[in-house]
């Protein structure tokens, strides 16, 4: 079963109505299996599939004149996309309106931060090669370096500790064979308690 909701753009460009849509379907229990981003801001193209541990898919798709987000579930979960997520959305995108242009810059590099880590998770569960978690680490570390958003918030820098503690033990691993099954539990649960914790500082943020 399926079900569709779509939001006009208004005052928000194509990019910034995707990340905000992108972080509200989004949850520690979810992970993103396949992103691409529009090279251009202003213009469709964007996509996300967001899969969960309740076996439901969330299509995100920027349209050349609209968003639209598609679930696809097997149980009661479409009233959720309809009554909780839509209107969250909407709210979102009023109080972004009225942000300053700093405050904007520095969500929008936090959005980067988290679609780093969910490219850090996707990449542990199917076990790619060690090179390829080792930089999506790497990434995530760098992203956040440069947003005093994140830098000056309570708990970041454990999470910057952590973040080193397991791009250390990726560059130690042999970089073009599998990311070794031994390591996924401990990573993973790290990545998760990061993750929570990103959500949180960008939804309080945008919620402001």
């Amino acid at each position: 079963m399926k079900n569709a909701v779509t939001e006009s753009y208004d005052d928000l460009n194509h990019r910034e109505l995707f990340e905000i849509a992108y972080h509200t379907c989004n949850s520690v229990t979810m992970r993103c299996i396949s992103l691409k981003l529009s090279q251009d801001v202003n213009k469709g193209g964007s996509k996300a599939i967001l899969y969960s541990q309740k076996k439901t898919f969330t299509h995100i798709e920027a349209l050349d004149d609209f968003l639209k987000i598609t679930l696809y579930y097997n149980d009661g979960n479409a009233d959720k996309l309809i009554n909780n997520t839509q209107p969250l959305i909407r709210s979102r995108k009023d109080k972004w309106v009225s942000k300053k242009r700093e405050i904007k810059t520095q969500i929008l590099k936090n959005f980067i931060v988290q679609r780093k880590l969910d490219e850090c998770a996707n990449f542990v569960m199917i076990r790619e090669i060690s090179r390829k978690v080792y930089f999506a680490i790497g990434d995530a570390r760098e992203s956040a370096a440069v947003v005093p958003m994140f830098m000056e918030a309570q708990g970041a820098s454990l999470v910057q500790l952590a973040l080193n503690k397991w791009m250390s033990a990726a560059q130690r691993l042999p970089p073009e064979e599998k990311y070794p099954a031994s390591h996924v539990p401990g990573i993973l649960k790290n990545l998760m308690q990061i993750k929570k914790w990103v959500l949180n500082l960008i939804s309080n943020n945008l919620d402001k």
